[in-house]
């Protein structure tokens, strides 16, 4: 199974949104399943095979979430930061600003969802292969 150090490894090669697809695959490779990120201190937890799972602590101090999401904000900052544009904790300052909480990667079904505070669905994205 998959460790902590192994996934923090894959995620050291990622600069901006653009390096994403790369970073999936190497999750694949791991047997990494799926992850949630929590925006508000950007602890993660992994989850694989037979109820695997490992959590990485917060990176950073507490982002305060908005309670009501924009969506239509939240796409334009996407796609900046996946456009190379932000770095990852400017991203995760605007997700928050924009009211996500969190979002999921599904490995299986390559897509990556975001929440709000209420765990409502807010944008549901096809991770380019």
């Amino acid at each position: 199974m998959f460790t902590i150090e192994q996934i923090k490894e894959a995620h050291a090669k990622v600069k901006s949104g653009a390096d994403f697809p790369n970073y999936i695959q190497d999750l694949i490779i791991l047997g990494v399943l799926g992850y949630d990120t929590f925006v508000n201190d950007g602890h993660v937890e992994y989850y694989g095979v037979n109820n695997y799972n490992v959590s990485a602590d917060e990176k950073y101090p507490e982002i305060k979430v908005e309670a009501v999401a924009n969506k239509e904000r939240f796409i334009e900052f996407l796609v900046m930061h996946q456009n190379g544009q932000t770095d990852y904790l400017t991203f995760c300052n605007h997700a928050a600003q924009c009211g996500i909480a969190k979002w999921r990667v599904d490995i299986i079904a390559m897509t990556c969802t975001y929440f709000d505070k209420a765990e409502y669905e807010i944008l549901i994205e096809k991770i380019p292969d």
